[in-house]
């Protein structure tokens, strides 16, 4: 028998939090708007929030998509693009043919929030993901 059972949890909980996947984003539609102008297209604003450490998966929005950062720092990137990392008051941009590679908040300790409006299709979803 194990002489120090306390010992042999403490670890064995340290290395399944190692391998614990990071805090997920939390993502609030502010507001859908059809585009009587563009037929069959939609406006979509979403507030998105990072906790520290926050990771995207790889995933694509089939959208024109313009970030604008409200708080903390966030580093984003598509595919055969430059990573750029942006703090309040600065954008980004994705179009419908890009891949979202990266994406995530910048510091491991402080949230990030930022808005995101998306140019869609009429009732597509907003996030595919992708390879």
């Amino acid at each position: 028998m194990f002489k120090y059972p306390a010992l042999l949890l403490l670890l064995a909980g340290g290395a399944m939090n190692a391998h614990a996947a990071p805090p997920q984003a939390s993502v609030a539609e502010l507001m859908t708007k059809a585009l009587p102008d563009y037929p069959g297209k939609e406006a979509l604003v979403i507030k998105v929030t990072y906790p520290p450490g926050s990771v995207d998966q790889v995933h694509r929005h089939h959208a024109h998509a313009f970030v604008y950062v409200l708080e903390g720092s966030i580093v984003m990137g598509v595919r055969g693009g430059r990573t750029v990392t942006l703090t309040p008051g600065q954008t980004f941009y994705e179009g419908p043919g890009d891949v979202h590679t990266i994406g995530r908040n910048a510091s491991a300790t402080k949230p990030a929030k930022f808005l995101v409006v998306l140019l869609k299709n009429s009732g597509e979803p907003a996030v595919i993901p992708a390879k």
